[in-house]
């Protein structure tokens, strides 16, 4: 029999726990996938503040502590994201949000 490794659950700035944790994966275990989360996190409330704030791009770079060409890029990822969003509507079908793959078979 192989020896059983008891590892702590120490979390990380996400969530105390890993066993709480609201990420649908673990943000050591892919790092890219991470720091894309929380671009578009940022990215999503910066739009957020935007338009129903009713802030203007000076504002919200101040609040945000990131440039003002870093807001407009932050708006043209969200835009470029709906866009893709009512483009594709019927490939949606085909996406399984559980897992972030398309699926086999088209249902």
């Amino acid at each position: 029999m192989g020896l059983l490794e008891i590892y702590e659950d120490t979390g990380c700035e996400v969530s105390a726990l890993c066993q709480n944790c609201p990420l649908p994966q673990c943000r050591y275990d892919n790092a890219v996938w991470f720091r894309r989360y929380q671009q578009q996190s940022r990215d999503r409330q910066i739009l957020m503040a935007l338009e129903q704030e009713g802030l203007t791009v000076e504002e919200t770079a101040v609040r945000f502590s990131v440039t003002v060409r870093t807001v407009f890029r932050a708006v043209r990822r969200c835009r470029e994201v709906a866009n893709e969003d009512t483009r594709l509507p019927d490939t949606l079908a085909t996406f399984d949000h559980s897992t972030g793959y398309g699926r086999s078979g088209g249902t």
